[in-house]
């Protein structure tokens, strides 16, 4: 697999701790991820010894801000600019704000990347170490820093190494060029004209959507016939609709057999065997089906790699801490965050949770209330609806329960549902596509859960949130005075 610019050095070679350096330390953090840089700059504010080890000078602030969320959502907002302005319409004018949105975006991760280790490593108990570390003992790690190693003895430890993208058994996808995952991807300095994707997941169709507004021709290959098989029919057809809508085109029951280099030497050459060839057909791609309409060749400008994420748990070493792992291999925890280790814990990515950068920093706080030592710590059980969103050019969010989940749990319901283009705010914006949808327990007037595919639904899902948590009835939204006119108006309509 190709990367436009590495981001993941080689760390240096392992040597013997006897000629290693030591320290001891309150705390060691491993990693730099939002859990852990947050729990660190709290303890050292303590007056607490403080180590933080991160592998990846790049990667100072953790995924979100380098290669994650902030990054993705800066050249998301670029690419819907170029689309409203027709600027990806236009050959030239495209190429030009791709350009400009990877600068930007550049600009953006250096300026959070250099304040996010200022914050840490300018403070007076805390000290940032540049290397791999992996365990020698339940209470020592070693540190490979380019100086040499360096020993950590420590009282608690905490693990904060995140996750990486799983790459498919696929032949040629380490080797070929112009294959990236999405660390990758967010470096290419111009764009491809045509872009294929590997898995319809929602990182894949978050890019899908980004790259269809910078005016790519975009192609998902889904390995089986489902598409988000976990949101309600009427959400997934709204969100295939508007997809295609921008142009993208998706093959189903596609199996990727091979990667190379296209004969031509521009791009990159997928072999594709199709189930339903039917599905094979496509408008962005370069297409060559064979006879039996099952092997389908395409070749694209870049492959990105979208199967996936998981825990960043390889070279930790972590058996000679007695630190069991679960079938997936995530650090297993329990609900403190505990691992099996004694006064080891792990945060975020990596303790197999949901990988979410607010979910780091909520197990930052199940950490914290443990050493503060409160009668009743706060866990993983305490946690109340946890909203997640996904960025497309029309945004979704959701929270709480979907209308096939509540039937699977036997509550008797009612279904609230209305389109966007209902709301002045969206008819102002001129963005009106998609659908609100929401639960409410009969009886109760409870709020179960809510689906909201419409602009500023990132937005306005944490007022759902709120009003979940706080255990108001549908009718509290319904009445509540909202400012005019706004798309968080729309929920007096909605639970109506």
């Amino acid at each position: 697999m190709s990367t436009a610019t590495p981001l993941t050095p080689d760390a240096p070679a392992p040597t013997s701790p006897k000629s290693a350096q030591s320290m001891h330390a309150d705390a060691l953090i491993i990693g730099f991820g939002k859990g852990g840089k947050t729990l660190a700059a709290k303890l050292g504010a303590q007056g607490k010894h403080v180590i933080v080890a991160e592998q990846n000078n790049q990667m100072y602030g953790g995924t979100c801000i380098n290669i994650g969320c902030l990054p993705s959502k800066s050249l998301i907002l670029d690419a819907e600019r170029a689309q409203f302005s027709g600027e990806s319409s236009d050959p030239d004018k495209r190429k030009q704000a791709y350009s400009n949105a990877i600068a930007n975006k550049r600009q953006l991760t250096a300026m959070l990347r250099s304040k996010n280790y200022h914050k840490l490593a300018d403070q007076e108990h805390i000290t940032v170490l540049d290397g791999h570390a992996h365990f020698l003992s339940a209470s020592e790690v070693q540190v490979d820093t380019a100086q040499g190693p360096v020993v950590v003895n420590a009282d608690k430890i905490f693990i904060n190494t995140g996750a990486t993208a799983r790459i498919p058994d696929i032949e040629g996808i380490n080797t070929t060029p112009g294959v990236y995952t999405s660390t990758g991807m967010m470096e290419v300095d111009e764009i491809p004209e045509r872009l294929v994707i590997l898995g319809a997941g929602y990182i894949g169709l978050e890019f899908a959507s980004m790259y269809a507004d910078f005016g790519s021709q975009v192609t998902v290959l889904q390995h089986n016939n489902s598409f988000l098989p976990n949101e309600d029919e009427d959400i997934r057809q709204a969100i295939h609709q508007s997809l295609e809508a921008q142009g993208i085109t998706f093959i189903t029951n596609a199996h990727t057999h091979r990667v190379s280099q296209a004969a031509d030497g521009h791009g990159v050459l997928l072999e594709v065997a199709v189930d339903n060839a039917d599905t094979a057909s496509a408008n962005t791609a370069s297409a060559d089906n064979s006879t039996d309409n099952t092997i389908t060749h395409i070749q694209a400008d870049a492959v990105l790699i979208a199967t996936g994420r998981v825990p960043n748990t390889e070279g930790l070493d972590a058996q000679k801490a007695g630190i069991a792992l679960t079938d997936r291999g995530a650090v297993q925890v329990d609900d403190l965050l505990r691992t099996t280790a004694p006064n080891i814990w792990a945060l975020g990515d990596v303790n197999g949770g949901p990988q979410h950068t607010y979910i780091s920093l909520d197990d930052y706080r199940i950490v914290l209330s443990q050493l503060d030592e409160r009668e009743a710590p706060y866990t993983r059980k305490d946690r109340k609806n946890i909203a997640s969103v996904t960025f497309l050019h029309t945004p979704y969010a959701r929270v709480g329960l979907n209308e096939q989940e509540a039937i699977a749990a036997g509550f008797d319901f009612e279904v609230k549902k209305m389109p966007t283009a209902a709301v002045p705010k969206a008819q102002v914006m001129r963005h009106t596509e998609g659908m609100m949808k929401a639960l409410v327990e009969r009886g109760t007037h409870r709020i179960l859960g809510a689906m909201l595919f419409a602009a500023q639904s990132h937005e306005v899902i944490n007022i759902v949130k709120l009003a979940m948590d706080l255990q108001a009835p549908a009718t509290q939204l319904r009445n509540m005075v909202f400012t005019h006119p706004t798309m968080a108006e729309a929920l007096n309509d909605l639970f109506a």
